[in-house]
């Protein structure tokens, strides 16, 4: 583990930040311990919560509710066909509520409809009805207006305490399609919201500078490793021999959704500049377009007018969780060449198969990445730096020794991004929440609140 001696050094270093959870957390404007066991912060043998998910991003929802059931929470778990799967409909301390059905794309717009239309008429129902007095929402619903507004207002009506896991703080604003209404939306659902987790500490001071929430509403979290992925014993070779991909290709993959604020132009860019001096460079593409299929085009003419398609792979659509590692066991370095987002799941997606990363340097990426033994970071919208960055790295040791790294950043993943980590946080606001609505010390039991007794 010499190599990786760094990477230790930093990692404690590191778990003593905000973010990531092994220090003392402001909940409810109270310092508030983390340390011992999470069930005996929140006496959570009698706690009940809903974990309402939007029907999607399995990995994280599957994560998150394993790690509440693990400390002894029980969690009805509001979902869909695509989180039917044995972890959940097994779990003893879990009630899987199927109200979102199929999602599946290949349907008329009129079944879309009807069938969204039907799941509110369940998801309202069973909140009238609902044991839980804690509603957490990992996203919201197919309607976001509504979501944020009238549903939020009626869980209110209701009596529920209701926490809110913000992925994005404001997505329209790095989608560049941001308006009054998009803002005004957010302004009512944060202020409604009795508690908002966030994965960078960016994100906290754009809540409370932009949105007004205060500090006391808002704990920072880490992302959550991505455990549902299927990981077989399929080898480096096998996934290239099975992709048409040279055993001696230096093989680079861009892996998720297609959109502007991803910045695969820039990764094109370099690539070209990289293929111009070294044709034993390979590109993966693999997502689909987020939205129209406008941004998508202009990146493939980009490849054409390169003359460089023929070093590319592309598989342009969703790809299944089973499918997955075929192609972050095919690649030498996962590049991440945004240029508007505060964290990235795809990061620790490729943390998870021990990939390193290049990334550009926005939002939180930085924290993420240790120069030299998880990956290297280049000047966002940069194509000359990013292609200077991949000929670092395919020069580094940690390429030449790619695979005793690839278990080092595996190992170091799983503790920093762990879900026990955070498990302790949440289940430190909700213990809150349950006892003193989140203005009071929670280092102890009680026998009423939230409690299913």
């Amino acid at each position: 583990m010499n190599a990786f001696s760094e990477v230790d050094r930093r990692s404690e270093a590191r778990s003593q930040r905000p973010e990531v959870g092994g220090r003392r957390s402001e909940i409810g404007g109270v310092k508030t311990g983390e340390s011992g066991p999470p069930s005996s912060v929140t006496g959570c043998l009698t706690l009940r919560v809903a974990l309402l998910t939007g029907g999607g991003d399995k990995p994280y929802a599957l994560g998150m509710a394993e790690a509440l059931t693990s400390v002894g929470i029980f969690v009805d778990f509001i979902g869909s066909d695509d989180l039917s799967v044995p972890e959940v409909v097994t779990n003893s301390r879990m009630n899987f509520l199927n109200l979102r059905g199929d999602q599946r794309p290949d349907v008329s717009p009129f079944a879309k409809a009807w069938r969204v239309l039907k799941y509110y008429a369940k998801l309202i129902s069973y909140a009238a009805t609902a044991q839980p007095k804690l509603f957490h929402l990992l996203w919201n619903n197919k309607f976001e207006l509504f979501d944020r507004t009238a549903l939020m207002a009626y869980y209110k009506l209701l009596g529920k305490k209701i926490v809110f896991t913000a992925h994005n703080v404001n997505a329209g604003k790095r989608d560049l399609n941001d308006s009054w209404l998009n803002r005004l939306s957010l302004k009512i659902q944060y202020q409604l919201l009795d508690h908002i987790f966030v994965h960078t500490d960016a994100m906290k001071s754009e809540l409370v500078s932009e949105f007004q929430i205060p500090e006391r509403k808002v704990s920072v979290i880490p992302f959550g490793i991505n455990n549902t992925v299927a990981k077989t014993t399929l080898s480096r070779e096998e996934a290239r021999q099975q992709l048409g991909i040279d055993p001696k290709d230096n093989t680079m993959l861009f892996f998720g959704n297609i959109a502007p604020y991803k910045g695969l132009e820039y990764l094109v860019d370099a690539f070209a500049q990289l293929v111009g001096r070294d044709r034993s460079y390979r590109l993966l593409i693999v997502g689909r377009p987020k939205g129209d299929v406008t941004y998508w085009r202009f990146v493939e003419e980009k490849m054409i007018a390169a003359d460089v398609r023929d070093r590319v792979i592309q598989k342009i659509e969703y790809v299944p969780d089973e499918e997955t590692e075929l192609y972050f066991k095919a690649a030498d370095v996962l590049v991440l060449p945004y240029t508007r987002v505060f964290q990235s799941g795809v990061l620790f997606l490729g943390y998870s198969f021990g990939l390193p990363a290049i990334a550009a340097d926005v939002g939180n990426l930085r924290e993420e990445i240790i120069e030299g033994e998880t990956g290297f970071v280049f000047k966002p919208q940069d194509s000359s730096d990013l292609a200077s960055k991949i000929e670092a790295y395919f020069n580094s040791e940690l390429f030449s020794n790619l695979e005793t790294h690839r278990a080092e950043i595996k190992a170091y993943a799983n503790e920093r991004y762990s879900w026990d980590r955070i498990a302790a946080i949440i289940t430190g606001v909700y213990s809150a929440l349950r006892e003193h609505g989140g203005d009071r010390p929670v280092g102890y039991r009680a026998s009423s609140g939230f409690g299913d007794s």
